[in-house]
């Protein structure tokens, strides 16, 4: 079974289970709604293309607040 993302794709959740921030190596959570991977801590949100999460700090949006 796999997570399905309007923007993103799907994306595999046994991925989702060992993906970390690469700047913090914190946990990530998944927002489904906007196809992103967000790292609180990093205040980072790593895009999903194409079902592949782009884990990449200059790829990341920064996030409000």
């Amino acid at each position: 079974m796999s997570e399905t993302s309007p923007n993103g794709g799907t994306v595999d959740p046994r991925l989702l289970e060992i993906l970390v921030c690469p700047v913090t190596k914190g946990p990530l959570r998944y927002d489904r709604e906007k196809g992103e991977l967000i790292s609180e801590r990093a205040g980072l949100a790593y895009p999903i293309r194409d079902g592949i999460p782009i884990m990449l700090p200059d790829e990341a949006r920064k996030l409000d607040g």
